[in-house]
């Protein structure tokens, strides 16, 4: 009998067996997805087992694959759940894009219940035939790629979807009418695409809805009534769209909202409207949605508010006593008109991380213990009128990162240690009252330090070299003194380095040239002599722009987006100071070492630096011509060779330089036709021409001479043939002459002298 049992297991498990692997066409899919993935990440993904879905393998079961998951109804097996999110190393900031085509064997699995590809930088459309079959997803997660094109209508046969999210990608279009069809649905995330039209009206059918998230897009019209029949919403963010009309006040009916974020809108505000909240809110931005007056007191009653964005309205006043004691975790109020000092209680919350207050009228001192918010990171305080010392105990907020005073009345010439707040990343102090020698104490991993617009004094520390992550320098307008240290040549992570408007002298070290990732060099209205450096050709940041900074302006917060704005750069743009936006500084490349007294040739080598798109070397003592080789620049947008002693003719190379819009060369002994065509031929102010030895041409209305040869390039000689027309001027001119002196030396004609001829040799030896 046992032998019988025995044999009857044996055979069980011969023929269940099978059954308990996951389905072969399944574990097929699977692997023409790994072997199309690794194919486009070869590179890289083959490197590192966590990328390569190494445990994928045609000899074991799919269902024990990492990323896979499997159900076993009924003795057998087959897959439900997918999560393919990062799939790329995101520590290597990787570029490349993944094809959607890639992941199309996916989406033949009909037994998938959910199915997550973020993170993974996939382009494509989503095509609508890879949903329709997708009819038992529950869940489906597409944020973070690439994708683009229409949301497809097809998404509204998923009608067990519970879970969409198609946030951050480049979907346009309107957000179909089709998304109605998904009853069960729950969580909607279509943020951060380029979707327009209005929300669909009935929106509110959707009943089972807890997040609606629609924030950055370019979404219009009014706010739907029928969101006011979502009894379980939670989350609504509908931040910087192109909403109108008036913020509706049921808002605040809905018991269980607890994050509403409508800032960044063309919305308004019913200043006058009486708000009894029946939510309780965690999360409440109304930032440039016209609020008035005081800060309305109603937000005093939501006890729990972690995070409070006001900023970018009318609102005045003195900054309640009640909201600073809040222990908010986030308190934006930025560009208002609120006034008075600071309570000191408002630091002796232990949770508050963000406080930006910037662009108000707060005056005064700041409040003593401003440590003892232990966990402050983001501290924005510019534009207002504080004053007296930064006190000491604000280097107790060790956490800080971003830390701008700026535009303000702080004054002296001692500072607190900062170099223990180890992620200080960004520090501008700029356009305050301080004085005294250039502080040093900073974190040496500062990124961002700027001092512009003050009364700093002295020489350069050598202390600067030891902020070994330092990208951003600005001392702009101080009083800077002595000469440009070579130290400065060690911080070879710099990318931008103003030092305009102060005292420095001697010349320029060649060292510069070794700080490959310098893009933008502003040296001017110094006291600097000597030559400009030939070595600049190897600024490699002026060939071709670095990609970006390594500090990355914006923060997310769960649903809150926070715009940590860096203050513009201040440049002689285009013979106009202009401020260049820190968003935009990847675009640019400068060099200024104008008002100063350098002398010598301009340097041909900086025709090599193809990346600017302003060179100012104006009001210096340089002569000689001007190079060729600056027609090479080609991204050039502005020149200004003005007051110098350069002569010659200007180059006919320059035509050549179709994005220039300003060309400035006067005040020099240039002679010779101005180049034509092209773009030079809008370069037509007289005033950029002014004062040379004798400039002709269009744009002046001064007509050339026709025999005057125009400064067009040397023509490319033919390596056809050997003969040569210029020869035969060349021989002909030779040969006269040797006929008329051999004529001479036998005495064939005599010149005769002209009758003053005396006179004229008592003039030459006078």
């Amino acid at each position: 009998m046992a032998k019988v049992m025995s044999l009857l297991q044996l055979v069980l498990v011969i023929l269940f067996t099978p059954s308990l692997c996951c389905p072969e066409d399944q574990k097929q899919a699977l692997l023409h997805f790994k072997a199309s993935f690794l194919n486009a990440t070869a590179s890289s993904a083959k490197r590192i087992p966590q990328y390569s879905l190494e445990s994928w393998n045609s000899s074991s079961d799919c269902c024990q694959w990492e990323r896979v998951n499997c159900t076993s109804p009924f003795g057998s097996k087959t897959l439900i759940s997918l999560d393919l999110s990062f799939l790329r190393d995101p520590s290597r900031r990787e570029r490349r894009v993944l094809s959607f085509t890639i992941f199309t064997p996916l989406f033949r699995i009909r037994s998938l219940t959910e199915l997550n590809l973020g993170f993974n930088r996939i382009q494509g459309e989503l095509l609508g035939d890879s949903l329709a079959n997708m009819t038992k997803l529950v869940s489906l997660d597409l944020t973070n790629n690439l994708f683009h094109g229409n949301i497809p209508k097809e998404i509204g046969n998923m009608t067990k979807l519970q879970k969409l999210s198609l946030f951050d990608n480049n979907f346009l279009g309107e957000i179909p009418a089709s998304i109605l069809n998904l009853k069960e649905l729950e969580v909607l995330k279509l943020g951060s695409n380029s979707l327009s039209m209005e929300i669909p009206i009935d929106i509110g059918n959707l009943s089972n809805i807890t997040t609606l998230d629609f924030r950055y897009n370019k979404l219009t019209g009014t706010i739907p009534s029928s969101i006011q029949k979502l009894t379980k919403l939670e989350t609504l963010s509908l931040e910087n769209n192109l909403l109108t009309g008036e913020i509706p006040s049921w808002l605040f009916n809905i018991k269980g909202l607890k994050n509403l974020i409508l800032g960044g809108n063309h919305l308004t505000w019913n200043n006058k409207a009486k708000i009894m909240p029946r939510c309780t809110l965690f999360r409440l931005s109304m930032s440039s949605c016209g609020l008035t007056g005081e800060i309305p007191d109603w937000i005093s009653t939501q006890k729990t508010l972690e995070t409070l964005d006001l900023s970018e309205n009318q609102l005045e006043g003195m900054l309640p006593l009640w909201l600073a004691e809040m222990n908010l975790d986030y308190l934006i109020l930025s560009d208002n008109k609120l006034k008075g000092s600071l309570p000191p209680s408002l630091f002796n919350n232990r949770r508050l991380l963000i406080l930006s207050l910037s662009r108000n009228n707060f005056y005064g001192e700041l409040p003593s213990n401003i440590g003892n918010a232990s966990v402050l990171s983001f501290l924005m305080l510019n534009g207002n009128n504080f004053s007296g010392k930064v006190p000491e105990s604000i280097t107790s907020n060790s956490l800080l990162r971003i830390l701008d005073l700026s535009n303000n009345s702080f004054s002296g010439n001692t500072f607190p240690n900062f170099s223990f707040c180890q992620y200080l990343d960004i520090i501008d102090f700029s356009s305050n009252e301080f004085s005294g020698e250039i502080p040093t104490t900073f974190s040496q991993r500062t990124i961002i330090l700027s001092l512009g617009k003050n009364h700093f004094s002295g020489r350069l520390s050598r202390n600067l070299s030891y902020m070994s992550y330092l990208e951003y320098l600005d001392i702009h307008d101080n009083k800077i003194t002595g000469e440009l240290p070579h130290f400065i040549c060690q911080i070879s992570t710099l990318q931008i380095l103003n030092l305009r408007n102060n005292s420095l002298q001697g010349s320029i070290p060649d060292c510069i040239s070794d700080l490959t990732s310098l893009r933008i060099l502003d040296l001017s209205s110094n006291h600097l002599v000597g030559e400009i450096p030939a070595k600049f050709k190897n600024l490699a940041g002026m060939i071709k722009t670095p990609n970006d900074f390594s500090y990355i302006p914006g923060m997310s917060f769960g649903y809150y987006n926070f715009d940590t704005k860096i203050n513009d750069l201040i440049v002689n743009w285009k013979r106009s100071k202009q401020g260049l936006s820190f968003n935009n500084l990847k675009n640019y490349s400068l060099l200024d070492l104008s008002m100063n007294q350098l002398f010598g040739e301009i340097p041909a080598s900086l025709g090599s630096l193809k990346a600017l798109k302003l060179l100012n070397i104006s009001h210096n003592n340089l002569s000689g011509r001007v190079p060729a080789s600056l027609g090479d620049l080609e991204n050039l947008q502005s020149l200004d060779l003005s007051h110098n002693n350069l002569s010659g003719s200007i180059p006919q190379s320059l035509a050549k330089l179709q994005q220039l819009t300003t060309l400035d060369v006067s005040n020099n002994k240039l002679t010779g036709k101005i180049p034509a065509g092209s773009q030079m031929d809008t370069l037509d102010d007289p005033n950029f021409y002014a004062n040379n030895s004798g400039l002709c041409g269009m744009q002046i209305q001064v007509p050339c001479s026709e025999n005057l040869s125009p400064t067009y390039p040397p023509a490319v000689e033919s390596k056809e043939t050997w003969f040569s027309w210029e020869g035969v001027g060349i021989g002909y001119a030779v040969g006269f002459s040797v006929a008329v002196g051999n004529l001479y030396l036998i005495g064939y004609f005599v010149p005769t002298k002209p009758p003053n001829h005396r006179r004229q040799q008592r003039r030459q030896r006078i």
